[in-house]
């Protein structure tokens, strides 16, 4: 694999054009102001540390393009990852738009492909922290002609999360992709709205793998209230959650999971945990069995990742 050293004072895009395939890009410490597209398939990305190697960029959905449109949910990524076999390592992607409850999403990290890692990374923001790819059918075909194709893919992705630190108030890991959170810190911070909702799955009916959670620490600022986060709540009819052997903080509420306003998800929503389930859970969530939550980890063992 070739490897390339840049500092704070270069462009990471302007090397992202000139890389082939198979190229590790080293960041040295420091703050790297600017929007990233990954296009090149088997990069990897990889910092001295999270605390000291930070991506970051402040676009948010109200935002006005030069065409005076808003820019949506899904323009508003600080890094995006568009090609297969991207690897994260020892970095921080970041949104620092702020003020969710005024200026709409604020998305750090977009993964429209398969076979992403992340290893001992932070994603910071608010609002739709996280987005694994792709997008629901529906809005595939909504946006024709407004999101550029290459966010538009569907298809099969996986993605995987290592050791990372992913933060957020509202729906701030939300999507479509078959991703697993393994030993990750899943951490609420303050929002004006009071509640939030840690994960948002939009899956398909035929999607049997969903977004899966494995022995991670949901966590939250001292200023969020008690009881008043969700560990999910259905973005599209058959989202799907797994929780494995996690630990929740006290502001984790004992209903577990949200239907989704005045939807009637609760009745296809998916969503299950594995291990000490706290009492008073909402009676449409389940329990995994040991068969159940072997299934769901061995969708991820391919090539190592677990």
């Amino acid at each position: 694999m070739d490897t390339v050293n840049i500092t704070p004072s270069d462009s990471i895009s302007g090397i992202l054009a000139s890389v082939k395939p198979n190229t590790r890009i080293v960041l040295a410490p420091g703050i790297y102001r600017e929007k990233i597209g990954i296009h090149i398939p088997d990069i990897e990305l990889v910092g001295s540390s999270a605390a000291d190697t930070r991506i970051v960029w402040g676009d948010y959905a109200q935002k006005l393009d030069e065409k005076g449109v808003e820019y949506n949910t899904f323009r508003t990524y600080t890094a995006a990852v568009l090609a297969p076999g991207v690897t994260f390592r020892d970095l921080t992607v970041e949104n620092d738009a702020l003020s969710p409850e005024t200026k709409g999403q604020e998305v750090a990290l977009s993964v429209v492909a398969d076979g992403f890692l992340a290893e001992n990374c932070r994603f910071i923001s608010t609002q739709d922290t996280v987005f694994c790819g792709p997008l629901p059918d529906d809005l595939i075909e909504r946006y024709d002609g407004f999101l550029k194709d290459e966010l538009r893919k569907g298809g099969k992705m996986r993605q995987v999360f290592k050791g990372c630190y992913i933060a957020g108030n509202v729906d701030f890991i939300f999507g479509c992709g078959d991703a697993l959170f393994d030993g990750c810190e899943i951490r609420s911070v303050y929002d004006v709205r009071g509640h939030g909702y840690a994960a948002a799955p939009a899956h398909a009916k035929a999607q049997d793998v969903g977004f899966v959670f494995r022995e991670c620490r949901f966590t939250c600022e001292e200023s969020v209230a008690d009881s008043s986060i969700y560990l999910a709540r259905p973005w599209r009819d058959y989202g799907k959650c797994s929780f494995i052997s996690c630990e929740y903080g006290r502001h984790i509420s004992r209903e577990g999971f949200d239907k989704w306003n005045d939807t009637e998800r609760d009745k296809t929503a998916r969503f299950a945990e594995y291990g000490d389930i706290p009492s008073g859970r909402v009676p449409w969530s389940g329990k995994l069995d040991e068969a159940e939550k072997d299934s769901l980890l061995s969708a991820f063992r391919e090539k190592g990742k677990v």
